[in-house]
């Protein structure tokens, strides 16, 4: 048998396999593993807790808290407003539109930077661009917002004015920024409009 047949016998079946295997449903990531690096070492990602806190307070409309944690960690406690996605609901189709949408800012915490860095990661990957996290999540809101630690009357004036702010904030929450909740059922989905599909064109091979 010569080396041309010999192949046919082995490829030509190979081909049929892969033929036969349906179409890859995954979701498709859009960034490349060296671009979110680059993005990771900048940390563009992080927004403080006193950037967060302000907007609590403000009850700033634009954007929306995400509490990655399990369902049963979020129902013992959660920041104010808070909604509720699991990370491993992340990429549930439940929430695509929410997730890739340019109505509001989302701001994913957990209790510290690694689930909800985990979340913004997989997000930017699939090119959604209105995620962020707050960094260094509930243990550190707690830390500066919660319990700030007021600064030696030597400090420099914006250490002074920082506390003071946080001072206010942690006030303005009244004491429960960190709110509980006795409720078990799951956060209620909120209502966002969905980001408009570009159409594909048409004609082609």
């Amino acid at each position: 048998m010569n080396i041309r047949l010999k192949l046919a016998t082995i490829f030509l079946p190979l081909g049929l396999i892969i033929a036969a295997v349906p179409e890859n449903t995954t979701k498709v990531y859009k960034l490349t593993a060296a671009e979110l690096l680059v993005e990771v070492q900048e940390g563009a990602q992080f927004m403080s807790t006193d950037e967060i806190a302000d907007m609590v307070v403000q009850k700033d409309p634009s954007f929306q808290l995400i509490d990655v944690r399990a369902q049963d960690e979020f129902e013992k406690f959660h920041l104010p407003n808070a909604i509720n996605i699991p990370l491993a609901d992340i990429l549930s189709d439940e929430w695509a539109d929410f997730l890739d949408q340019d109505v509001k800012m989302n701001v994913f915490y957990s209790n510290g930077n690694l689930k909800s860095n985990e979340a913004w990661m997989i997000t930017r990957q699939l090119g959604f661009e209105n995620n962020y996290v707050m960094q260094g999540g509930l243990n550190y809101w707690a830390e500066t917002i919660m319990d700030p630690k007021a600064p030696v009357s030597t400090s420099p004036d914006d250490e002074i004015a920082k506390y003071d702010f946080r001072k206010g904030a942690s006030m303005a929450l009244g004491g429960g920024a960190v709110s509980s909740t006795t409720s078990k059922k799951k956060s209620p989905k909120p209502v966002i409009k969905r980001k408009k599909k570009k159409k594909r064109a048409a004609g082609g091979c």
